[in-house]
């Protein structure tokens, strides 16, 4: 992705940060090639992901799927107080059957357009209990301390879902920067196995090809090109740690040719598609 840079790094299953900034920071737009989770503490903070803006209230969360391009934006010199969590993909989908799937959360926010949740006494309920308990089991060495962060872990992911199934969640509702462009990205998005073109977004838009090269990059900092080829790659790993053959993920994902789409993975992920497990 051209403008935008690829933060963060996760060498493990899940990852948790308690961060505090104390005077007004500036956030470029950034996405991550893992899931996040953001537990919104304090701050005078709204949250753009996607297109779409969400202005926080305190205890709120904030999911942001792989690949999402998305910052926080401070008005003020109120400390940002929130509790971080990164989680491997590739992790969540051993945790996934018949009965449960515990990446449902993440897939629903994207589907809904709801990527930051409210929940009514959030500071009282196990929820946050179980979280501040995984970010206090990280400055401890007891006894099986790794698994009991993986317990814990799992048990805030399990909380969190049921919350989402047993409707103790309001999505909250967000605005858009330019209607035209969130259209854009949905389209894409929901399109992302299937070959899309500029010149398919411009008939299907009803704009001209030039303008809408020049919008799409005015808005997001992407080339049209540059967006979905990031999108098909996160896609393509996605399928292949979860089971897919390399050879179906590459088509399916919309690529054309095996010997492209090996190249561009193992440039993003710095491995071949074929050792792609190795990706957390």
């Amino acid at each position: 992705m051209e403008n935008y840079e690829k933060t963060g790094y996760l060498q493990n299953d899940f990852r948790i940060f308690h961060l505090n900034d104390m005077k007004k920071m500036e956030f470029s737009y950034h996405y991550h090639d893992f899931d996040k989770i953001v537990l919104f503490l304090s701050g005078d903070v709204t949250y753009s992901i996607e297109g779409r803006k969400y202005e926080l209230k305190p205890y709120d969360i904030i999911l942001v799927n792989a690949g999402e391009i998305h910052r926080p934006v401070i008005h003020s010199c109120h400390p940002y107080e929130r509790i971080i969590i990164y989680v491997s993909s590739g992790f969540m989908q051993e945790y996934k059957d018949e009965s449960y799937d515990l990446s449902r959360c993440f897939r629903e926010a994207k589907a809904k357009h709801g990527n930051v949740l409210r929940i009514d006494n959030m500071e009282k309920s196990s929820l946050f209990a179980v979280c501040r308990e995984l970010e206090r089991s990280f400055s401890g060495k007891e006894y099986a301390n790794e698994l009991y962060q993986k317990v814990l872990f799992l048990e805030f992911m399990i909380w969190l879902n049921r919350a989402l199934i047993n409707n103790h969640v309001n999505y909250l509702e967000n605005e858009v920067s330019n209607e035209k462009i969130t259209a854009i990205i949905d389209y894409i998005n929901s399109h992302i196995h299937e070959e899309v073109t500029v010149d398919d977004l411009a008939d299907h838009f009803f704009i001209s090809r030039s303008y809408l090269m020049h919008l799409f990059k005015a808005e997001t900092g992407y080339s049209i090109g540059s967006y979905i080829s990031e999108k098909r790659l996160l896609a393509a790993k996605t399928q292949i740690q979860n089971g897919k053959s390399v050879t179906e993920a590459c088509y399916a994902c919309g690529f054309r040719d095996y010997s492209t789409f090996s190249r561009a993975f193992k440039k993003k992920f710095g491995t071949t598609p074929k050792h792609s497990d190795n990706i957390i």
